[in-house]
């Protein structure tokens, strides 16, 4: 299960009612919330995000909570 579909699951959304109110279909969320290896575009992530009433960003942050920039891309502020 994917981050969006656990996140589904603890708001007890029903993915046919989504599903209904975006347009995205059915087999393409239940992709996004079943399989690890699809991409959730921005647009269906917005989309999911305004059925449900809940903040994009907050969206964003429990789907993608994962992900860090790479500490190697970091600079530095320290100045030698």
């Amino acid at each position: 299960m994917t981050e969006l579909g656990l996140y589904l699951g603890r708001k007890s959304i029903n993915k046919a009612e989504i599903s209904r109110k975006t347009g995205i279909s059915a087999s393409r969320l239940s992709e996004l919330t079943l399989k690890e290896g699809s991409h959730l575009r921005a647009k269906e992530l917005y989309l999911i995000a305004l059925a449900m009433d809940v903040d994009p960003c907050d969206l964003l942050k429990a789907v993608f909570k994962g992900v860090e920039l790479p500490s190697s891309l970091i600079k530095s502020n320290c100045k030698n």
